[in-house]
């Protein structure tokens, strides 16, 4: 029997519909949640192989939780793995976050393809009120059949590791540590805004003067760019001073400044509300990197005005990078049967469900490139060929993008980044 491939583009839709189907869900936070944080710390150890993730520690990390009460069910989607909480009387799923790792890029570079190593992980969940089952998901692509000789290829979160935590009965150790925590700019209560915590690496103090110029420096160049600047009272802002073993040279990319110490992070960050974390290292190298709903991080270089928006576009919208190089061990790692998940991002395989609804009409794809644009504007929506580091195979919006040459947001980008607000303002 002849077979033919369909290649996401059906199925993706469906689930896609599932997924915002799923966000619409009303979830009564006072029926389920305490109103505290739980804290889980996650180790994940595999390579190119496959890896196993395993919880642990349960921290009771806050007597409050800093998150949205209403938007408890991811509607987005953007990574490679799912936090899941199922209520274990009904079933029903009462919290979910997707998210990315390290792991992902370790297991494409050379020493990933042969070494296990292991990674840590952090999640911030609702603290249940009853018994839950918590389902730590991984994105596994699998072929299934849509009808007679056609198959499909989904893109779905399978079970990794499913345990159960009960509140009455499980053992929790406390974080209530506050650390050097500054107020950089507050505009409300935290579980309907965006909080961000700036941590500080390599100052001598609390009191350090530098410190505190730097941290007004982030804060300046985190809302000189739109949408955050349109949003600026949508945030709250707080520094915390602490080491938390920041590296450049992650996967031998001179450049690529990262920490794999996630739980000294979190420790460090205590109670300290942090839907998203900027690690700013205090080092005039050029250097930065960020992981969605992880964190981003950069240095102190001259170029930090542009290299801070750019990270953060990472860890806040899970945008991908529209630049190519080949050099890098993972470079090839949008060259896939199916369509990336960044949103800014194509190879074709399932366009429809990408930005071509925005097209202008008539406009060629693949567009040719317009060398004419400068680099300080975006120029005309297209499909333009060469992004996520591959010249061939892989296409972006734009000429231009702050994902690609720190020009502005490109509108698909802009459309992300503006759908992310409301998960924590409403």
């Amino acid at each position: 029997m002849k077979t033919t491939t369909i290649k996401l583009l059906a199925l993706s839709a469906l689930l896609l519909l599932g997924a915002a189907h799923a966000g619409a869900q009303q979830i009564k936070f006072k029926k389920f949640f305490t109103g505290g944080t739980l804290r889980i710390d996650c180790l994940r150890e595999g390579d190119a192989q496959g890896d196993t993730v395993w919880v642990n520690r349960w921290i009771d990390r806050s007597a409050t939780w800093h998150g949205s009460h209403t938007q408890l069910i991811d509607p987005i989607e953007n990574g490679d793995y799912r936090v899941a909480m199922y209520d274990a009387k009904s079933g029903k799923m009462i919290y979910s976050r997707s998210y990315s790792n390290l792991f992902r890029e370790y297991k494409g570079t050379a020493e990933g393809k042969t070494t296990k190593a292991r990674f840590e992980e952090t999640l911030l969940l609702p603290m249940p009120k009853n018994k839950v089952k918590i389902a730590l998901q991984r994105r596994e692509v699998e072929s299934v059949p849509c009808s007679k000789g056609v198959t499909g290829v989904a893109v779905t979160f399978k079970n990794q590791t499913v345990v159960e935590f009960d509140p009455d009965k499980d053992e929790l150790e406390f974080n209530y540590h506050i650390g050097e925590r500054t107020d950089l700019e507050l505009h409300g209560d935290p579980a309907t805004k965006i909080d961000v915590a700036i941590v500080a690496q390599g100052y001598s103090g609390a009191n350090d003067p530098q410190m505190r110029v730097d941290y007004y420096r982030m804060k300046e160049i985190l809302f000189a760019q739109e949408p955050f600047k349109s949003h600026r009272e949508d945030f709250n802002v707080y520094g915390v001073m602490a080491d938390v073993d920041a590296e450049y040279n992650t996967f031998g990319i001179d450049r690529y400044l990262m920490t794999f110490s996630l739980w000294k992070l979190h420790d460090r960050l205590g109670t300290t509300p942090c839907d998203y974390i900027i690690v700013m290292v205090n080092n005039e190298k050029y250097g930065g990197g960020a992981i969605y709903n992880f964190y981003a991080v950069t240095s102190m270089h001259s170029m930090a005005e542009y290299v801070l928006p750019h990270e953060f576009g990472h860890a806040f919208g899970g945008l991908a990078d529209e630049y190519v190089d080949e050099d890098l061990a993972y470079g090839d790692l949008h060259i896939n049967d199916y369509e990336p998940l960044e949103p800014n991002i194509t190879n074709l395989k399932a366009f429809g469900l990408k930005w071509k609804s925005m097209l202008p009409a008539n406009t060629p794809i693949p567009t040719p490139d317009n060398n004419a644009v400068p680099k300080s504007e975006c120029g005309p929506l297209g499909v333009y060929e060469g992004a996520g580091y591959s010249a061939k195979g892989v296409y972006r919006p734009t000429m231009h993008c702050m994902m690609r040459d720190y020009a502005p947001f490109c509108p698909v980008c802009m459309k992300r980044l503006e759908e992310i607000f409301g998960l924590y303002t409403k």
